[in-house]
């Protein structure tokens, strides 16, 4: 059975200030998401589940299902907020859903095969998802999963702070420890992020990030459902909490349970974290439509 991909379209792009998984940036009003789509369908990928809230199912049906069938297989799932395991409900006041981690988990009806994970509103590359197939397909244990890593100087906005997974890897490639690192920001003096305890951390822009390209094994479902359990009992009654994948992947690698490796990849992330990000996302899927890297229209 060839992998599947699992789109996280679930996210209520407060920082775009709209649903960015839906903006139309390329040549012919194309998504992002059409992008990854072409490039997993020619890394041979074999089908697309999305992850998506209620309020924007029939956007979705129209935008991709309708228009893939006889393409590739697609199929959705819904992040409710009160999915809980359980019999647990969610904090009156909780509006937004419950993170990454979370997201995934409520993909386990769906996907019984090995399956990358993408953000919808992320460009990641032409050989970022023949790299990730690659390893989806030719690695054969149940508990080792990968990361593909980009450099940090790859994939920041020019527009504004953004979120990371900064990753630490051994001499062999294998993930040791992961952080999910708030406001990382680029000035004119260099790449910083706040710490703590009110300082702030620099960074030369080289290292390992995750931007959220995994590969998975359905044996990730019972480790995240136990992880989000933890996580939950915890943090239930903040309206605003969210588990993040890094934060469970260095849970899991610590604890032992799972392997993971890092997979470096050379091509450049962009995407439309803020407003003010579009015009540079527009201008680079026209340069490698004209390039012909990608054909014009793209369905």
């Amino acid at each position: 059975m060839k992998p599947s991909l699992l789109v996280l379209a679930a996210g209520m792009g407060s920082r775009y200030g709209g649903n960015k998984q839906l903006e139309k940036v390329g040549p012919n009003g194309e998504t992002i998401i059409d992008y990854s789509i072409f490039d997993a369908a020619r890394a041979g990928f074999g089908r697309i589940v999305f992850v998506i809230r209620r309020d924007i199912e029939t956007q979705i049906i129209e935008s991709f299902v309708n228009p893939l069938k006889g393409i590739i297989d697609v199929d959705y799932v819904f992040q409710d907020i009160d999915n809980l395991p359980g019999g647990l409900k969610p904090h009156p006041d909780r509006s937004k859903p419950w993170g990454t981690s979370h997201a995934i988990m409520v993909a386990a009806s769906k996907i019984k095969e090995p399956f990358g994970v993408i953000n919808s509103d992320d460009y990641y590359g032409v050989k970022s998802f023949s790299i990730l197939y690659d390893f989806l397909v030719n690695d054969k244990s149940e508990t080792n999963y990968c990361i593909v890593g980009y450099k940090m100087e790859n994939t920041l906005s020019d527009h504004g702070h953004v979120n990371r997974g900064v990753c630490r890897a051994d001499k062999d490639g294998m993930l040791q420890h992961i952080v999910e690192t708030r406001k990382i920001e680029k000035t004119g003096k260099g790449i910083f992020a706040p710490t703590a305890d009110g300082g702030r951390q620099s960074f030369t822009g080289d290292e390992i990030v995750s931007m959220n390209l995994f590969g998975f094994k359905p044996s990730c479902f019972g480790f995240l459902e136990e992880e989000f359990t933890r996580f939950i009992h915890r943090s239930k009654e903040d309206p605003n909490a969210e588990l993040d994948i890094p934060t469970s992947m260095d849970v899991f690698i610590k604890s032992g349970e799972v392997t993971i490796k890092v997979l470096m990849t050379d091509d450049k992330w962009f995407g439309v974290t803020y407003r003010e990000d579009r015009p540079f996302v527009v201008e680079n899927l026209e340069y490698m439509t004209r390039d012909g890297i990608y054909p014009s229209p793209l369905r």
